[in-house]
Formats: C-alpha cells, structure tokens, sequence
C-alpha cells in the first residue's frame, strides 16, 4: 500500500482551443514525447473533420467522445475459489480516461493512410453514434448487462 495518494498533476490548456481536454487527449495521443506533432495530428484532424461535416470541429470532437465514453464496466472479483464479472460504476475521470483511448486506439486500427485522415474519421463517425470505439463502448455495456446478477459482490 502506498502512504498517500499521489498528487494531480495540473495539465495546463492547449494553445488553440484553451481547453484541458484537448491536451489530455493529445498527451495520450502522442509517442515518444513528441507533443508538437501530436497537436498538429489533432488540428489537422479537427479541421479536416469541419470541412467534411460544416460544423465545428471541437464540437464533434466533445460530440464524439461523450458517444464513446462508458457508464458502466466489468471488473474481476474472486469469490470463493470463483472469478466473477462484477459491473461497478465507472469514476468521471476514468470515463473520460477511457473514452480519449479508445477513440485513439481504433483511430489507429482504420485503413486511411495518414493519422490525421484516421482519427477525423473516428471522430465523425463516433459523433454519428457508430464506428469501433462506439461498439467497444456498447459492448463493454452489454457485459455489464449481462453479469448484472453478480452485483451484489461488489467491492
């Protein structure tokens, strides 16, 4: 056990959008602590997704992640030589933890051929309320469903 919690960090507003979301997306985004190319990937993604759509990119972006952001999930728990699945309630932070990931890890698994065209399509189509991430999101919804009689272990 550690003696205390660690502090929170404090993320500072990214340059264009004065907004802490942004950058926690793009610092979950970025490899190998190349920041500028990340908020170019993620401007370029953003106007990209204006021009396809005539509506603000920010917006669908915030569109997008509120779509693929999970209410419930399922965490392990051994009760009596057993594993169960046991659906907890998800923290806001984690919400929004997971949600920017998986919009980033399916944006990486599409077929386009730059990232910036990869994560604007992530990002219309989980604004429209479909795509991978969207399905990762109902999916781990439908195993909370699913494990709803082992609720009662919970922690």
């Amino acid at each position: 056990m550690r003696k205390s919690k660690p502090k929170k960090r404090i993320i500072l507003p990214d340059p264009k959008f004065n907004d802490v979301q942004v950058t926690r997306f793009v610092n979950n985004m970025m490899y190998d602590g190349k920041k500028s190319t990340a908020y170019a990937i993620f401007y370029d993604a953003v106007e990209l997704v204006e021009k396809k759509t005539n509506e603000s990119g920010l917006d669908a972006w915030k569109k997008a992640l509120n779509n693929v952001m999970p209410a419930v999930e399922v965490k392990s728990r051994r009760v009596g030589g057993a594993n169960f699945q046991v659906p907890t309630e998800v923290r806001p932070e984690r919400k929004i933890a997971l949600g920017m990931k998986w919009l980033i890890l399916y944006a990486r698994r599409r077929g386009e051929k730059t990232m910036m065209e990869k994560l604007a399509g992530e990002i219309i189509s989980a604004s429209k309320g479909e795509g991978a991430a969207v399905k990762k999101k109902e999916d781990t919804h439908k195993m909370a469903e699913a494990n709803k009689a082992f609720s009662h272990f919970r922690f």
